[in-house]
This record gives C-alpha cells, structure tokens and sequence, in this order.
C-alpha cells in the first residue's frame, strides 16, 4: 500500500459515508501516519446532502489531516487546459487527478477507469 497522501473522489466519500470498512481502515491508517488526506471542492459538492445519514462523512471532514483544498484561479485555468487537452468532460474528476499528481497522492475512487483517463501514471486505490 503506498505511504502516500490521498486524494478522495466521489466514490470514496460515498464508501465512508455508507460505512465501507476497507475505506475505513485506510483512512485510519493514512491518519494515524500523518498521510495528507484531500478532497477538492466538487467532490463534497457531489455528495454532500446534509442530515444524519452523513455524520461519518462529516466526522471524516472534521478530522485533523482531513483537508477541503481550494480551487484558485490559477488551478481552475489549469484544470481547463486538461479538460481541453484530454477531452475528459468531468472537471471534478480532472481536479482530482490534477490536484493527486501535483501532491503525488494516491487516488481512492471507485471509478478508476475515469481517474486514469485524466492521467494514466496515478496510483489508484479502487473501492
């Protein structure tokens, strides 16, 4: 398993939310080695309902080492000239990937294939 940070897409977020033990003992693992854990701002936005049924999602996201990275200017060109490059039309997914190989995160997602489409030498954790 790679000592990486994490990057979490949708699938991920998802997977904790519904109590996906595998995710879990990864995440716990991550934290408890000081691994970074990032989620880009539309993948919350993606899953993100609100209410009870969320509250391990939302313990997730309280945690140290749990970090909701922005999205700058610079960054939201950057991930336009991908979209453009790659002909990917999820910008969530090509944040991710852009967001993972800038930090060389691990990806954790349950849609890999998407994930390697923006950028086939990322590592990938699939759940």
């Amino acid at each position: 398993m790679t000592r990486a940070g994490l990057t979490l897409d949708a699938g991920a977020l998802i997977a904790v939310e519904r109590g996906n033990l595998f995710v879990r003992r990864l995440i716990e693992n991550a934290l408890r080695e000081d691994r970074p854990i990032h989620v880009v701002p539309g993948v919350l936005a993606q899953v993100w309902r609100g209410g009870p049924r969320q509250a391990e999602l939302a313990a997730l996201l309280g945690c140290d080492g749990v970090t909701l990275v922005g999205l700058d200017p610079e960054t939201a060109k950057l991930l336009g000239l991908v979209v453009g490059a790659t002909g990917h039309t999820d910008v969530t997914d090509v944040h991710v990937a852009v967001h993972a190989r800038q930090r060389q995160h691990a990806v954790m997602t349950s849609d890999p294939e998407d994930i390697r489409a923006v950028d086939p030498s990322l590592s990938i954790i699939a759940v």
